[in-house]
């Protein structure tokens, strides 16, 4: 073989192995199609003012805690037919069943002082309204670090950063 062939093989063959090394970290990455038919990670929201979160996706699982949060965002990391593996704002993993879901997105102010939402998505903005602290309000959308937000009859604009339930990234690992 001459030498030229030999050392484009050589380089071939790396490529390859880093393209085999890349591929499980590139999947990992990107959002994975469900038994619904609905990429994870996607928000939703709590359903009913009560909601029992269990350790498995079944009923004969263990009880871990009940939610008593109607409009809770929660992001769900997994899923089977029946049910949803999903992360609260304190970072709770637990399944709840896909019926006390709702597609509806809604997003929580963690901190416990008020947030000032906006009437423009930029910084020095009018006030429209405040959020309160540890409350929640409908997400409308997010566009460029900012997102629209409504609540009690007032809408207006935050920062990403200053809500829970509008990262596109994973918020718990499962």
């Amino acid at each position: 073989m001459p030498p030229n062939c030999k050392h484009r093989s050589l380089g071939i063959m790396a490529a390859l192995v880093l393209a085999v090394l890349a591929a499980p970290a590139a999947a990992a990455d990107a959002p994975r199609t469900t038994p619904s038919g609905l990429e994870v990670p996607r928000y939703v929201s709590l359903k009913y003012d009560t909601v029992n979160a269990r350790n498995g996706p079944d009923e004969a699982h263990r009880l871990l805690w009940v939610y008593r949060a109607r409009g809770l965002p929660v992001q769900v990391v997994a899923e089977t037919r029946e049910w949803r593996r999903i992360c609260d704002p304190e970072g709770g993993l637990a399944w709840v069943h896909k019926r006390t879901t709702d597609g509806r997105q809604t997003a929580m102010r963690l901190k416990p002082t008020p947030l000032a939402l906006l009437a423009n998505p930029k910084d020095g903005s009018r006030v429209n309204a405040w959020l309160r602290g540890r409350s929640t309000a409908n997400l409308d959308r997010c566009d460029k670090g900012w997102c629209r937000l409504k609540a009690d009859g007032s809408s207006g604009w935050a920062r990403e950063g200053e809500i829970w339930g509008a990262a596109p990234e994973a918020q718990c690992k499962p």
